[in-house]
């Protein structure tokens, strides 16, 4: 989905069930209907209504009340279904030219890792990490009293909710995985974080 916050409020609502459950409930009339709808959902916005923020031109001109405005089209419960949320700066001209940066992976070779990893996740528990429940979560991604204590700062810091703290512990478990590390391991978690920390405002 390109240009989030135009979607209608309803619609990105909408998305909040099936993002949770990987299933959709329509009910019409005196019927009701279960569909499965489990989907990878990626989306992108601009930092601002200009979509200069941040940029080295300096050529945003919004207020941090534009901003806040601009970003709050798209309500929290959303976003905290989202487990990766990224700030991607304009692409220099050097790698337009050249069409790529120096020392940039392949596809191919990121695709052989992603692909090990979830290896790993069905050999260890039979699913995807994405797939696991609250329970499995407790024994599955598990972590050491270091890396406990950095993320209930985290949650306290950015005021993180329940869901996100599953959602983070999931993501660090397949960070690992993409290590191939059997453990989570403390940079594998704070870079978990670092993908639920976008701030909403200027």
């Amino acid at each position: 989905m390109d240009e989030l916050p135009e979607f209608d409020r309803k619609v990105l609502e909408v998305l909040r069930e099936p993002l949770e459950t990987g299933h959709i409930t329509i009910s019409r009339a005196n019927r009701q209907a279960d569909f499965p709808a489990r989907f990878q959902l990626i989306a992108a916005m601009n930092p601002c209504p200009c979509g200069y923020l941040g940029d080295a031109s300096g050529r945003c001109r919004c207020t941090s009340e534009q901003v806040a405005r601009y970003r709050a089209r798209v309500s929290g419960p959303l976003l905290d279904r989202i487990d990766m949320h990224m700030e991607v700066p304009r692409v220099a001209l050097e790698v337009l030219r050249k069409g790529s940066a120096t020392g940039e992976e392949l596809s191919e070779t990121i695709r052989q890792r992603v692909v090990a990893a979830r290896e790993i996740a069905y050999r260890r528990q039979g699913k995807a990490n994405a797939a696991l429940t609250a329970a499995e979560v407790k024994t599955i991604c598990t972590l050491s009293e270091a890396g406990h204590q950095l993320l209930e700062q985290a949650l306290e810091k950015f005021g993180l909710s329940h869901r996100a703290y599953h959602r983070i512990l999931k993501l660090a478990r397949t960070i690992a995985d993409l290590a191939d590390s059997k453990n989570i391991e403390i940079p594998h978690l704070s870079e978990a974080i670092g993908y639920r920390k976008l701030d909403r405002t200027r």
